[in-house]
């Protein structure tokens, strides 16, 4: 029989605290991802030597160590140094590092598809590099990247649990101490999977309301 004054008193209260802190996370982190991703790719597509080697070490590093290790280097391991965060600002960078490096793969994949007789029409017409990137690449190589860009915000809906992991008490975190006081594991996390759940179908609604709001037919995102 189902405990309604359990779900009212306890767990949906602690969970609706949990899911504000949780988009408090994923919607800045989404975005200066995005754009640090966009920023990223245009550096390793088109900036100098010195710029794309620096940008595929930058990926590489963040790339291939797992997202939990980032996240006590930079909330344990920082202070060492001197550099302090608090638990919030840890986890922001940490996903908002992580979210960059992965969109500038799909950026730069996008921008790479771009024809090259475009790039040098455009440099006929006295467009600087830059120019060139920002005026007739980027607009065109967006939309193609849409679809990628969109899965990778539907990983970091997930991968925001972990901010629990260095005290920032996300959805995730307010189950588990609903769960650890309760011992009703069950319910808890099967309550946690449906919020997170509910966020990635939104999510996932938007974007391909996106997809369809940029289509160009022929070209990009279906």
């Amino acid at each position: 029989m189902l405990d309604t004054a359990f779900f009212s008193n306890e767990l949906l209260p602690a969970l609706n605290k949990g899911l504000l802190v949780s988009l408090a996370l994923i919607i800045p982190a989404g975005s200066l991802g995005f754009v640090g991703g966009v920023l990223l790719g245009c550096a390793r597509s088109f900036g100098p030597r010195w710029m794309r080697r620096l940008g595929d070490g930058f990926t590489a590093v963040v790339r291939g160590v797992p997202l939990v290790v980032q996240l006590m280097m930079i909330y344990y391991a920082l202070p060492k140094l001197g550099i302090y965060f608090p638990p919030y600002g840890a986890a922001l960078t940490s996903f908002t590092l992580c979210t960059a490096a992965y969109q500038s793969e799909y950026v730069r994949g996008a921008l790479l598809s771009i024809r090259q007789g475009q790039i040098r029409a455009a440099e006929a017409l006295g467009f600087s590099t830059w120019q060139t990137v920002a005026w007739i690449v980027v607009p065109q190589a967006a939309r193609r990247a849409l679809p990628g860009c969109g899965n990778e915000i539907i990983y970091l809906i997930k991968y925001s649990s972990l901010a629990y992991l260095v005290t920032c008490m996300e959805l995730m975190g307010e189950g588990k101490v609903v769960a650890s006081d309760t011992f009703r594991f069950t319910e808890v996390f099967i309550t946690v999977g449906a919020y997170y759940l509910g966020m990635v179908t939104l999510a996932t609604f938007f974007l391909r309301w996106l997809e369809k709001r940029f289509h160009v037919p022929g070209f990009g995102a279906r």
